[in-house]
């Protein structure tokens, strides 16, 4: 998180992976004779679709990938403090973990503070980078409702959205980040 995410990286680089093997296994031959189980060699099991669903839980800027679920900013500063003050700060404001609060104007400062208010450019970024790694002793260990409600806490606590805010897949996507004009749009094709 120093130097930003990347959304979803991780899950698209493993999903790409699977997606390779399983491509590279269809197309070995069989020799005569020999019953095509859909194995090559009979070794491993042909990955299904809800195999790869368990992989493939990244978010997209744009919001694809968001689960069901909601949260709101109260719950999520009882999650925090349960499940993240210890590193993070009894307010964000860093520890052993990272700052997550302030640093609003800072980036081009001798000393920028790359916060979730003042780097990030999307909020589905945060609900993202949240459910895949936090907390750093037990990583997607937290519910979507859980991270809906520290995304809304998170998010609060960095001036985004008011105190009465409650995210899920239909809200989260639309938050508008501070420093979403600090960043260029990736050129390649296929690109987000």
């Amino acid at each position: 998180m120093r130097d930003g995410p990347s959304p979803g990286t991780p899950a698209r680089l493993m999903l790409a992976a699977l997606l390779s093997l399983t491509a590279l296994t269809s197309c070995s031959s069989i020799a005569p004779g020999v019953e095509n189980t859909g194995l090559i060699h009979d070794i491993g099991t042909p990955l299904t679709d809800q195999d790869l669903a368990a992989w493939n839980i990244d978010v997209a800027p744009d919001g694809r990938g968001l689960p069901a679920g909601s949260g709101d900013v109260a719950t999520g500063a009882h999650v925090f403090a349960a499940k993240c003050a210890a590193c993070h700060g009894a307010q964000g404001q860093g520890g052993l973990g990272d700052q997550l609060v302030g640093g609003q104007g800072t980036l081009t400062s001798a000393k920028p503070k790359r916060t979730v208010g003042s780097y990030w450019p999307y909020a589905t970024t945060l609900f993202d980078y949240i459910r895949r790694a936090m907390p750093y002793n037990a990583p997607e260990s937290l519910s979507a409702d859980e991270v809906y409600a520290l995304s809304a806490f998170l998010l609060n606590q960095n001036g985004i959205v008011p105190a009465n805010t409650r995210l899920d897949a239909a809200s989260l996507p639309r938050v508008a980040m501070p420093n979403r004009g600090g960043f260029v749009a990736d050129p390649r094709p296929g690109q987000l």
